[in-house]
Order: structure tokens, then C-alpha cells, then sequence
């Protein structure tokens, strides 16, 4: 048998992983500013506006004009942008986990996202300066669970696929990641990242 390769790169993902996401607020806020139903606002906002925002083809303007139209207001840049990324907490316990990995490895963030929220996350997560390599969606066009997007981070880490590691919180993208030979593992919680980590000899 042959020895399984050693984890040269590691390719985490953002949300709920390096900072939690709460929608549910976030919708909660925006209905509140609209006068809507949280559910109603909810509903609005699913659609093809995301994955539009997500792929970088709507830009901070783009995504402030498609929300508010949805919602039916029209707020200002300077009061939506915040309001936009208000649901975000940074998940402090990871971030020493991820730390320790800086020139033990390469580390490349993978995460789907939209302009306004890397300009406002960038600032919280002064740790992404020391990573390798940031794929972010809005940036490069692709999307989870794409096989480019996965395969871009692999080159941007300068690694075959079984010697990467991948981490997301959504099953399905960890299984995308895992069809094109990345090792893969959903994430949960920090101690479960670190006995994750352990597995691998890091």
C-alpha cells in the first residue's frame, strides 16, 4: 500500500468557519429598516442576487441598489454597508488553530463572498495578511462547489490535490472538494479543528 501523501497545503473556508454568520439576524435587521416581516425580507433576498454578488458581478454599488430594490428602500452606502456585514462575529477560538499553521504549511482562504463583506471582514482577520493565497469568489468568478474554484486554490498553493486538506462548514462543498481528490473534512467547532489537525500530523 502505497503511504498517503503529507499535507502540504491547508484551504479553509470564511463563513462560519473563521467568522460566524447569522442570516437570520442579518434578514431580521434588514426587515426592520424596510418595514418588512422578517420572513418576507428573508424571501426577497433569496435569489439569484447572491450567487450574482458572489461571482463579483455586482459590485458594492451593484449589491447595495439590488438588496435595497428588493426590500423596497433606499438606504444610503454609509448607513447599508454596515448593516450589510452586521451578522458577522469573528470566531476567536479558531484563529490561534489557524495561527499555529503559518509556515507549517501553505494556508489558502476558499470562501464564497461578495465585495462589501471582504472589504469590512478584511480589517477583523489581520491573520489573512500571513496567509498564502485569498480565492475569493467575488475576485475570481467561480463559486463553491465549482471545480474551479478548488482547482485555482491548488495552484495558487503549488500542490496536488492529495496533498491539500479542505475545510467548510457545508457538507456539499467539502464533497465537491473531495471529488477532485482533496482530502476533506466539515467543519464544526475549534476543538473538533484541532483533533481534525491531530489526524493529519498537524
Amino acid at each position: 500500500m502505497s503511504a498517503v501523501p503529507a499535507v502540504k497545503a491547508v484551504l479553509l473556508d470564511l463563513g462560519n468557519v473563521l467568522v460566524f454568520h447569522d442570516n437570520a439576524l442579518l434578514f431580521a435587521r434588514l426587515a426592520a429598516r424596510a418595514g418588512l416581516d422578517p420572513q418576507e425580507a428573508a424571501r426577497r433576498l433569496t435569489g439569484a442576487g447572491w450567487t450574482a454578488a458572489n461571482r463579483g458581478l455586482l459590485d458594492a454599488e451593484g449589491i447595495r441598489q439590488d438588496v435595497c430594490g428588493a426590500l423596497g428602500v433606499d438606504l444610503p452606502m454609509a448607513e447599508f454597508a454596515p448593516l450589510w456585514s452586521s451578522h458577522f462575529t469573528v470566531h476567536d477560538a479558531v484563529l490561534p488553530r489557524v495561527e499555529g499553521l503559518v509556515g507549517r504549511v501553505k494556508l489558502v482562504l476558499v470562501s464564497n463572498t461578495n465585495a462589501l463583506h471582504v472589504a469590512y471582514l478584511k480589517p477583523l482577520l489581520p491573520v489573512l495578511q500571513r496567509f498564502d493565497a485569498l480565492v475569493m469568489s467575488c475576485e475570481v468568478g467561480h463559486v463553491k462547489p465549482e471545480p474551479a474554484i478548488y482547482r485555482l486554490a491548488l495552484e495558487k498553493a503549488g500542490c496536488a490535490p492529495q496533498e491539500a486538506v479542505f475545510f467548510d462548514d457545508l457538507p456539499e462543498f467539502v464533497d465537491a472538494a473531495r471529488a477532485l481528490g482533496l482530502r476533506g473534512y466539515v467543519f464544526t467547532d475549534a476543538p473538533t479543528f484541532d483533533t481534525q489537525l491531530k489526524s493529519l500530523g498537524l
